[in-house]
């Protein structure tokens, strides 16, 4: 499955711009508030030069990158967690993504109207915390209350559930959000069952004007500090310059980056960064009928690896035949590095690594 990443932020902070850039799927981009009614679903492919040059070196007749699904929820604004605008709507996309990316306004136009009126990136990401923290409270009182019916029947379980519960209400309404709370192991299971807003791992994007780019503004560096205090990653774009890029011919991106100053784009930048937030890692396969990358989290062992293909190759699993992309890319083919000893026979308990190229053997 597609990594699924939610778009959210105010009205009017480029969203739609930047996801149009994005995935090029055609979402309505308008200088008012709630142009975008139901969330708009893009899929876009992740760049990776190593899948280029597997591809070459193996003479695939087609190239399949891992892929993340972008999900432009519409904006929400202040009562939101109680119905305000689209609240209740929008609230129910955001619990559907793996990871969250909060584009906040870091640019001043007076063509493109603020919905607060002003630009304040800290207040504008209160907001957004603010609604999503007041939905999470409703969802684990609500909770809470069902509990605590099983608790007065001398349920041990859901004893440890209600004090977890407790505590997480109270560091909810302390301003704080489900994903910065201390979990144990047996807590764990019941964090994930309330598929809390708050618990989203979440990028800021911080949206400048293409004079700020690459490394941002004053505005960003607030955007940095409240981010290095929850955790959080931040990524500098220009919504603006992206969907000039994404207007060009591949052959022109290179020239118009560098003009820019600009090493890489936007796409390339929210695509690692949100592997980074997940955890995630990237193996391949490789051959004549062509090359793929696969996308898993880290740690991730090689049967377990191997279903992501197909249930089958888990269920079968008998060895994976692995070789690292920097052997592959010297020695220039499978059966050179197979000669050469660089491919290596792997068991059940092989934790796959950030740039393998598999082959998996299983029985039917």
């Amino acid at each position: 499955m597609a990594l699924r990443v939610g778009i959210v932020g105010l009205p009017n902070v480029g969203k739609s711009t930047l996801f149009n850039a994005l995935s090029e799927a055609g979402a309505e981009a308008a200088n008012y508030p709630f142009c975008t009614i139901e969330p708009n679903v893009g899929v876009v492919p992740v760049p990776d030069t190593r899948l280029d040059r597997l591809a070459e070196l193996a003479g695939s007749a087609q190239t399949l990158p891992a892929v993340i699904e972008f999900v432009d929820i519409a904006g929400l604004v202040a009562g939101a967690s109680k119905g305000g605008g689209l609240g209740n709507q929008f609230l129910a996309h955001i619990r559907e993504v793996d990871a969250v990316v909060h584009v906040v306004r870091c640019f001043e136009d007076p063509n493109v109207v603020h919905v607060e009126g002003s630009v304040d990136p800290l207040r504008d990401i209160e907001t957004i915390e603010t609604e999503l923290l007041l939905k999470d409270l409703d969802t684990v009182s609500k909770r809470r209350e069902r509990v605590a019916k099983s608790v007065k029947t001398g349920d041990k379980g859901a004893k440890l559930e209600a004090d977890f519960l407790e505590r997480l209400e109270r560091h909810l309404g302390d301003g704080r959000p489900a994903r910065t709370v201390e979990v144990s192991d047996a807590e764990a299971p019941v964090l994930r069952e309330q598929f809390l807003l708050t618990a989203k791992p979440v990028l800021y994007a911080a949206n400048v004007g293409e004079g700020d780019l690459p490394d941002g503004n004053a505005y960003v560096d607030q955007v940095r500090e409240r981010a290095a205090e929850e955790g959080a990653g931040v990524v500098v774009v220009s919504a603006e310059f992206e969907a000039q890029l994404a207007d060009l011919p591949d052959e022109d991106r290179a020239e118009f980056l560098e003009a820019a100053g600009v090493e890489e784009s936007g796409l390339d930048r929210l695509a690692q960064a949100a592997y980074e937030l997940l955890g995630l890692i990237t193996y391949f396969t490789a051959g004549p009928k062509e090359s793929r990358a696969w996308q898993i989290s880290r740690g991730t062992k090689a049967p377990q690896a191997a279903g992501v293909i197909h249930t089958d190759f888990e269920k079968g699993f008998i060895r994976a035949e692995t070789i690292k992309f920097t052997d592959y890319d010297r020695l220039g083919s499978e059966a050179s590095a197979r000669e050469a000893g660089a491919m290596r026979s792997e068991g059940k308990e092989y934790v796959v690594a950030d740039g393998d190229v598999m082959l998996f053997r299983f029985n039917v």
